[in-house]
């Protein structure tokens, strides 16, 4: 039977309970991983009571609330606030998911908010996404082509372009990846969904010429073959996208193209 040790230093400890609002309307708990490595001690969860009378609806609002009035030290990634950037991916109420897109109405009780699982923590909310930033620049995202440029543009087909729907949307929060048992077992090796989805997307396009390489790019028993299906990739996805099924065209391009 396998064992597993935690670092010391990984264990989650009791944190600071800060000082609720004078007289909140309607009050709201928050508990919320901090982390500094500069400080070398052991991550903490913070408790932070917010006056959802005076704060948005979003759980990003909830956290500007609490960095702008209670605990400027909290750290945090956000930009669009709208769903577009994937900035502000971590996981709430135990689901990874987006702050900018998640209400504190969908969740019952004490509002629990840690980063992407599965990732090391620069600090507070904020994971370290440098090796799926590197993988995602291994697939070559752009379109590749040999035959010469048009003098506009390369045109394709409503019915080309419909295959596109559905990826050309991840917006790369990698909500998805980080909710993937395969890549926290094999995350040196394997891509991971959202770098698979994004490979696809490139496949997919009829104005790429580069499939035939795309593909044997992918052939590999970790880079694709090591997803198995568990499906958490999708019930992630803060898009509604389905990184499980453009993993399996992959795979079905794979079989095509050995027959």
């Amino acid at each position: 039977m396998a064992e597993f040790t935690l670092p010391a230093n990984s264990t989650l400890k009791p944190g600071k309970t800060w000082p609720a609002p004078a007289e909140p309307k309607r009050p709201r708990r928050f508990k919320i991983y901090r982390y500094d490595p500069d400080t070398k001690e052991n991550p903490r969860l913070d408790t932070y009571t917010i006056d959802e009378a005076d704060c948005g609806s979003m759980i990003l609002d909830a956290l500007i609330y609490i960095k702008n009035k209670i605990d400027p030290t909290l750290t945090f990634r956000r930009s669009c606030r709208e769903g577009i950037c994937g900035s502000c991916a971590m996981n709430i109420d135990g689901q990874n998911t987006l702050a900018c897109l998640k209400t504190t109405d969908e969740i019952n009780g004490d509002v629990k908010v840690y980063p992407l699982p599965h990732r090391p923590v620069v600090k507070d909310l904020v994971p370290d996404v440098t090796q799926l930033y590197a993988q995602y620049a291994a697939i070559k995202p752009w379109l590749q082509t040999e035959s010469a440029a048009p003098e506009r543009e390369r045109l394709q087909s409503p019915s080309a372009r419909a295959k596109l729907d559905g990826l050309y949307e991840c917006i790369l929060c990698f909500c998805c990846s980080t909710s993937c048992p395969s890549y926290w077992w094999n995350e040196e090796k394997y891509l991971g969904p959202a770098v698979l989805l994004q490979a696809y997307r490139w496949i997919a396009d009829s104005r790429d010429e580069a499939t035939a390489e795309r593909l044997e790019e992918l052939e590999d028993p970790f880079k694709l073959y090591r997803c198995h299906t568990i499906m958490n990739c999708t019930a992630a996805c803060p898009k509604g996208l389905n990184p499980a099924k453009a993993i399996a065209e992959i795979k079905k391009l794979m079989v095509e193209r050995r027959a």
